[in-house]
């Protein structure tokens, strides 16, 4: 395997690892997990921590500081 063999590889890949990652920026969706992860996430009443969709303990600050 020559030198110029393995930097064409590396320029190929890394082409479509940058191709990838403006699809995934132009598409404009939200990352989410497989399985499991903040969604299925539950206190201790069996309610869901992230009812509104954003991170524990961020969903009553807008609240609170409106008060």
């Amino acid at each position: 395997m020559t030198i110029s063999t393995l930097i064409a590889a590396f320029a190929v890949f890394g082409l479509i690892m940058a191709a990838m990652a403006v699809g995934v920026i132009f598409s404009n969706r939200r990352l989410q997990g497989s399985c499991g992860g903040l969604g299925t996430m539950r206190d201790a009443l069996g309610e869901p921590m992230c009812e509104c969709g954003q991170a524990p303990g961020s969903c009553g600050e807008a609240e609170s500081k409106t008060n």
